[in-house]
Parts: structure tokens; C-alpha cells; sequence
């Protein structure tokens, strides 16, 4: 079984780009689901970013 952090969002872009890159820095073989609420800062385009640079943590 996987571990996996729970990181609900709302409004969080600016913070999303600095704690899922020290998650992956303290925690390197955890999974992350990012729970946005359609936030208008466009933070899911920031997780999308992310997602590019961190490739094998996508499902």
C-alpha cells in the first residue's frame, strides 16, 4: 500500500509551488492528491505545472 497526503486548496497557488516541491523533498515516495474547489487564483494550473516536473507521481 502507497501513503498518500490529502491536500485540499482554495485560493493556495502561491503556496501550492513552494510545499509540494518539500513534501516530495522530505517525503520522496509519497503520493500527493491536490482537492482544489475550482479556485479563481488558478491554482489547478499550478498543480498541472507541477505535475510536468514531478512526472512519475501522476496516476
Amino acid at each position: 500500500m502507497k501513503d498518500i497526503i490529502l491536500l485540499p486548496t482554495y485560493n493556495e497557488k502561491e503556496n501550492i509551488k513552494l510545499i509540494i516541491p518539500e513534501i516530495f523533498n522530505l517525503y520522496p515516495d509519497i503520493y500527493i492528491l491536490v482537492i482544489d474547489d475550482d479556485s479563481p487564483d488558478k491554482t489547478a494550473e499550478e498543480v498541472r505545472f507541477l505535475i510536468k516536473k514531478y512526472p512519475i507521481y501522476q496516476y
